[in-house]
Order: structure tokens, then C-alpha cells, then sequence
């Protein structure tokens, strides 16, 4: 600790990097194999896969609005450390106890600790840098999220041959020192908190979310993306959950000789997509990159996510593994195209006032779409197949490309006005 102890921030777009970059590994390494791990080692079926991701997205749906007035209100750097502590503190629980309820538990934990950093952080650095500064920054990012994806994924196949509980036992206590080191380095210089007279009243509190809800309800680009994220998050739920055991269900995976290779097999199918994800987004930003800056790309994003529900379904309904994984690769590349563009693009048309209360309203919106998702496809998966409600969530993707196609801008901009 007293290494610490007096250092001064860093700039804000280098702490941003160093905060998303360790996150990225941290998150890689925790989350590569846990499906694997609740399969294979707690023996969790499909209606408890999905329950379990309810459960973390109904715990998010519950926090996401009072922890993101707390960042509004008090501090976004210190919702965004506290978070970490929250996060770390749920990852380890899942690593130590390896049964239902404890997961339970755990994703209860995990939900209120993500909500603690939903939203806080892009509206940290938003205001840190300006509202049109962060697309590259975001994309930046993306970047290396990816390739820290690479090498998380590697120390998460590492450390499993060992013990498929180990990369979740080491991310845990990552996320706790994460936030140790970085409590000194963040800047805060923008942020105007409000003073200690004026809280915490709900008073506040309600006019921070009645800024936001304001925001979420208007007609416009924010509206639109908080509809997106609802059905988004229906969708995406369904194929997080399933996507390994139907894999474990339709292919046959071959033997590797001396290793673990359930777990070496997986770790190969990680690495795969975070390269071909990495690329995609490399030649995304050479080839196209006035599309993936423009104000207003809504054209871009509907494209992507027809990829992305063609992806889906090809992946569950195609009979061969390697085609199969080619189609869920294609689908998360075009995702981790996507994610940037659209944070930059809702990060420009919310005031700074209530800015991390009304992205939290989109993640919400997602939070809700799982929650309502994920048992109802599941039910649809213990009648019928697997394969049958991953092709129902790639479905449902198809008219967000049509809500995208229809967003008209929240006010004119300087590149619409020109003739």
C-alpha cells in the first residue's frame, strides 16, 4: 500500500486504457471457462444456466438505478473502485463454493458490483475529455480489449488445466488489488459533485432520475438505443448461456492426448474468436472508418446486427462443429464492432447532468430483456431443443436492424447540415 500512496493521477485517457485494459484481462480470465466450470464441474442443466443468469440480471435490473445516481451524485471514480471490490468479491464466491446456491449467491454480488461500474466509467471519461473526444478513445479501447482478450484467455486455459476453479480464484483477487492501485491514479477534475448540503436527499436523488428517465423517454437516439438494448438483451442471453452445452449436445469434441481437453478444446475455440474478432476490428477501422466515427451511424449498426443474428442462426442450426464456430465467431466479431460505435453514439446525445444514470437506464433495458428472456426461451429449450431457442434468439435480433435503420437524429448536426 504505500507504494501508492502519493502518486499522482494519471491523464485521463491513459488511466482510462490502464482501468478498461486491466478489467478486460481480469474479466477474460474469470469468465472464459466459468460456463464450462458450472457445466462440468457443478453439473448445472440448461433451466439452471439460464436461472442463474436471471437471477444476475434481475440483481442488475434492481441496483442499476441507485447505484448510478450514487455516481451521479457523489463520485464516478469512486462508484467505478467500488464496483471492482463488489465484482471481485462475487467472482471469488463462485470460485470457492462449487454448487447452485452459492452461485446464486454470487451473481447476486457480481450484479450490484457491475452496476457500480455500468455507466460510471464512459461517463467519467466523457466528462474527463468531452463528449466528442471518446469515439476513438472507445474504439481505442476496443482494440485492446481484444488483444488483452488474447493473452486472458490464455492465462484462463493456463491456470484451468490446474483446476477449472483457479482463473475465477485469481480474477477475484485482481479485481480487489485493481482497485487498490488505481483509487490513486484516477483523475476526477471534471465531475462537479454536489455539495454536502444538498445531500443525500431522495429529493435529489429522484431529480437525477427523473433527468435520465427524461432522457430514456424522449424521442430520439437515446430512446431508440434503450429499446435496442431491451431486445438485444433477450436475445444475447439465451446464446451466452447455451452456446457450451450445445456444443457438449451436438459435436463430439476429439481427445488432445495428456491435457485437459474439455478445457484445452475451449480455450482453443477463445482464442480463435478473440483473434478473428481482433482483425475484424483492425480492418473495420482502416476500411471504414469515417462510418464507424460518423455522428450518426445508424446505417453501420444495422448492418452489424443482421451479421450478428445470421451468426446465431447459423450457429444452431448448422451440423458440422468448425462451420458452427465460424458462425459464432462472425457474430461476436461484428458485436465487438458494434459495442464502441454505439456507446460513442449514445455518450453524445445525453446531457452530462444525469449522463451515467441514463446510460444505466439502457443497461436496464438489457438487464430487463435477460431477465424476461432467458427463462422463457429456456423453457422453450427443455420442450423442444437447444438449438431451437438459440435460433429464436437470433431471430429476435432481426427488428433491431429496422429500429436502427429509423433513429433520425436528437438535434442537427454540423456534418448533416452541410449541403
Amino acid at each position: 500500500m504505500p507504494l501508492f500512496i502519493g502518486r499522482r493521477p494519471l491523464p485521463a485517457r491513459t488511466a482510462y486504457l490502464w482501468w478498461e485494459g486491466s478489467w478486460s484481462l481480469l474479466q477474460t480470465v474469470a469468465f472464459t471457462l466459468t460456463l464450462l466450470y458450472q457445466v462440468q464441474v457443478v453439473h448445472l442443466n440448461p433451466a439452471q444456466l439460464l436461472l442463474v443468469g436471471a437471477v444476475m440480471e434481475a440483481a442488475c435490473f434492481l441496483f442499476e438505478i441507485p447505484t448510478s445516481i450514487v455516481a451521479d451524485v457523489y463520485s464516478r471514480r469512486l462508484s467505478a473502485l467500488i464496483g471492482a471490490v463488489v465484482v471481485g468479491a462475487g467472482i471469488l464466491l463462485q470460485g470457492i463454493f462449487p454448487s447452485f446456491w452459492p452461485i446464486m449467491l454470487a451473481q447476486v454480488i457480481w450484479g450490484l458490483g457491475f452496476t457500480f461500474i455500468s455507466g460510471a466509467v464512459d461517463a467519467w471519461i466523457t466528462d474527463e475529455i468531452g463528449a466528442d473526444a471518446v469515439q476513438p478513445l472507445f474504439t481505442r479501447y476496443q482494440q485492446q480489449h481484444l488483444a488483452l482478450t488474447f493473452i486472458g484467455i490464455l492465462i484462463a486455459g493456463a491456470l484451468a488445466q490446474v483446476d477449472l476453479r483457479l482463473p475465477m480464484l485469481v480474477a477475484g483477487a485482481g479485481y480487489l488489488m485493481l482497485a487498490i492501485v488505481m483509487a490513486p491514479l484516477m483523475p476526477e477534475t471534471r465531475f462537479e459533485r454536489t455539495a454536502s448540503s444538498d445531500r443525500p436527499t431522495w429529493a435529489l436523488m429522484k431529480d437525477t432520475f427523473r433527468v435520465g428517465l427524461h432522457a430514456a423517454r424522449r424521442p430520439g437516439v437515446v430512446r431508440s438505443l434503450t429499446i435496442v438494448a431491451l431486445i438485444a438483451g433477450a436475445s444475447s442471453e439465451v446464446f451466452d448461456r447455451l452456446w457450451t452445452i450445445h456444443i457438449f449436445d451436438a459435436f463430439h469434441l476429439p481427445a488432445t492426448g495428456a491435457l485437459h481437453s474439455t478445457t484445452t478444446w475451449f480455450t482453443l475455440f477463445a482464442l480463435i474468436g478473440a483473434l478473428i474478432s481482433l482483425a475484424a476490428s483492425l480492418v473495420a477501422n482502416n476500411l471504414a472508418a469515417d462510418r464507424i466515427n460518423a455522428l450518426h451511424p445508424h446505417r453501420l449498426l444495422a448492418a452489424l446486427t443482421l451479421v450478428q443474428a445470421g451468426g446465431v442462426i447459423g450457429f444452431a442450426i448448422v451440423g458440422s462443429l468448425w462451420p458452427a464456430l465460424i458462425a459464432m465467431w462472425i457474430r461476436d466479431a461484428a458485436s465487438n464492432i458494434t459495442y464502441p460505435v454505439q456507446s460513442a453514439w449514445l455518450n453524445r446525445n445525453i446531457d452530462s447532468q444525469a449522463r451515467s444514470t441514463t446510460i444505466s437506464i439502457t443497461s436496464q433495458a438489457d438487464a430487463l430483456g435477460q431477465v424476461v428472456g432467458g427463462p422463457t426461451l429456456g423453457a422453450l429449450a427443455n420442450r423442444t431443443s437447444v438449438s431451437t431457442a438459440i435460433t429464436v434468439a437470433g431471430l429476435l435480433l432481426t427488428p433491431v436492424a429496422m429500429i436502427y435503420t429509423r433513429i433520425r437524429p436528437s438535434r442537427p448536426t454540423a456534418t448533416e447540415t452541410q449541403p
